[in-house]
C-alpha cells in the first residue's frame, strides 16, 4: 500500500470511533430518518444511497438477515466493512480505499459557488455519469448541502455531503467536466462544503481509492490527512440460499 497507517484505536471508553463503521454510525445517528432495518442490518433506501451496514463483529446471524432482506441473489454494498462474508458468497467488487480527515483546511465559502436542489437532479446525473465520482442516485441530494459552479448557465463542477455519523460529514460527489478541469474548480467546491460543515459543528472527512495517488496528494495540500485504510465490497447472497423470515 502507497500509506503505512496504523488502524485507529478505539476511544477511552473502548466503544469503536464513528469512522471506523461510518454507514452505520450515521444510520443510527443524523441519518436515523433514512435508514431502512431488518434484524441487525441497516440501510439507505435504494434511491438514496447504495450502501448497507453490519454491527461490528458480525456473525452468521447477521448475514442471515442480509440473506432474508435482499432475497437469493440479492446483492448488498458495504463501505469501511472489516469481516468477510460467507463461504460461497460472491463478492462482485471489492476496492482499495483511504479515509481522510481535516487537518487544517482552509475552509471559506466561495462566491461563485450555488446550492443544488431537486430542480438540479437531472443536470447533477448527468454530470456524474460524464465524471464517474462514485454512486449518486435520484434522491441523493437529500443527504446533505450541494454545491454547484455553472458556467453559461451549465453545472460544470460540484461537491456536496452524505454519510454523517455522530459529529463528522463526509463531503463526496466531487467532480468536474473534463473541459473545466485545471481550473481549481473542485479544490473550491470542496473548501467552500467544509465551511458548512464546520459552521454547524461536524468535522469535514472524505473517502478516496488508495490506488488514486494523485487524488489523496491533492487532498493533503488542502489540509486532509489519511486516518486510515478502508474498503469497498460488493457481495452476492448464493442463488440457493435457504433464507427465513425474520
Amino acid at each position: 500500500m502507497p500509506y503505512d497507517v496504523p488502524r485507529p484505536a478505539p476511544d477511552q471508553e473502548g466503544t469503536p470511533h464513528p469512522l471506523d463503521n461510518p454507514v452505520r454510525a450515521a444510520l443510527t445517528g443524523p441519518h436515523a430518518p433514512f435508514a431502512e432495518r431488518y434484524g441487525s442490518l441497516l440501510r439507505y433506501p435504494a434511491d438514496v444511497a447504495p450502501w448497507f451496514a453490519l454491527p461490528d463483529g458480525s456473525g452468521p446471524v447477521d448475514w442471515a438477515d442480509v440473506a432474508a432482506f435482499t432475497g437469493p441473489g440479492g446483492a448488498l454494498s458495504l463501505a469501511g466493512y472489516a469481516g468477510e462474508p460467507p463461504a460461497g458468497w460472491e463478492v462482485t467488487f471489492h476496492a482499495d480505499g483511504v479515509q481522510m480527515v481535516d487537518a487544517g483546511l482552509a475552509a471559506a465559502p466561495d462566491e461563485e459557488a450555488v446550492r443544488l436542489g431537486p430542480a438540479d437532479v437531472p443536470e447533477i446525473l448527468d454530470l456524474v455519469e460524464r465524471t464517474r465520482p462514485g454512486p449518486f442516485l435520484t434522491r441523493t441530494i437529500e443527504l446533505g448541502s450541494y454545491l454547484g459552479i455553472r458556467r453559461d448557465g451549465a453545472l460544470v463542477a460540484m461537491a456536496g455531503e452524505r454519510m454523517r455519523p455522530p459529529g463528522w460529514t463526509e463531503i463526496s460527489a466531487v467532480c468536474t467536466a473534463p473541459e473545466f478541469r485545471g481550473q481549481g474548480l473542485a479544490a473550491r467546491l470542496i473548501l467552500a462544503v467544509a465551511h458548512g460543515i464546520r459552521e454547524r459543528g461536524d468535522t469535514p472527512f472524505l473517502h478516496a481509492a488508495a490506488e488514486n495517488t494523485g487524488a489523496v496528494r491533492l487532498y493533503e495540500t488542502l489540509g486532509f490527512r489519511v486516518r486510515r485504510h478502508t474498503s469497498f465490497l460488493g457481495v452476492r447472497v448464493p442463488a440457493g440460499a435457504v433464507v427465513t423470515a425474520g
